[in-house]
C-alpha cells in the first residue's frame, strides 16, 4: 500500500493559514480520524506543532531536519527521501498528513490521495501541490455540506505503476 496522503483543500489548494487549517470541518475531522486510525501516519514538525500531541491510536512519525525533544510516541525522521526508500513498499499504509513541504515532497510517492475538497476560497499561506487528476482514478465517497460550506471526498487512485 505504502504512502497515501489525506488533506482538505480549498478550490485553489488552500490547505493553512498562519499554523491552522483554513476550513475546520466536524465532518472532515471524523473522516481525516476513522480514515488514518490504526495506521502510522507522517507529518512535518509544523503540523506536528499545530496538532499538539501524537495523534492517539496511530503511530506518528515527524519529519525534522533536527533531533527535536519530542514525545517518546513520536518517531523523528531526520532523512526523509531514506524514510520514502525504506517504506515505499511496505504493506502497511502510511498517511501523510501534511504541511505542504511534505506533500509536495510525498505527492510523487503516494498511490492514494483522500482530499476533502471545499467549494470555497480561503485566504491561506500553505497549498497543496497542484497534481494531474487526469493520472488518477477518482472516486467520490460522499458529498457534504456543514454551514454555508459544500464539500466532497474524493479518493484518488494513482494510474499504472509508480
Amino acid at each position: 500500500m505504502s504512502f497515501s496522503i489525506i488533506a482538505a483543500v480549498g478550490e485553489k489548494l488552500e490547505l493553512g493559514n498562519k499554523g491552522g487549517l483554513v476550513f475546520n470541518i466536524r465532518e472532515d475531522m471524523k473522516f481525516f480520524k476513522d480514515t488514518t486510525m490504526g495506521h502510522a501516519v507522517l507529518m512535518g514538525l509544523n503540523t506536528f506543532n499545530s496538532i499538539g500531541r501524537a495523534l492517539p491510536g496511530r503511530k506518528n512519525f515527524v519529519v525534522s531536519k533536527t533531533n527535536e525533544d519530542l514525545p517518546d510516541n513520536v518517531e523523528v525522521i531526520l532523512d526523509l527521501e531514506k524514510f520514502i526508500v525504506e517504506n515505499r513498499d511496505t504493506e502497511e499504509e502510511i498517511f501523510v498528513i501534511g504541511g505542504g513541504m511534505i506533500y509536495r515532497q510525498l505527492l510523487p510517492h503516494a498511490k492514494v490521495l483522500y482530499l476533502t475538497e471545499v467549494e470555497a476560497t480561503a485566504e491561506a499561506d500553505v497549498f497543496f501541490p497542484e497534481f494531474n487528476k487526469a493520472d488518477y482514478l477518482a472516486e467520490v465517497l460522499k458529498e457534504s455540506s456543514e454551514g454555508d460550506l459544500k464539500f466532497r471526498f474524493v479518493k484518488y487512485v494513482k494510474r499504472g505503476r509508480l
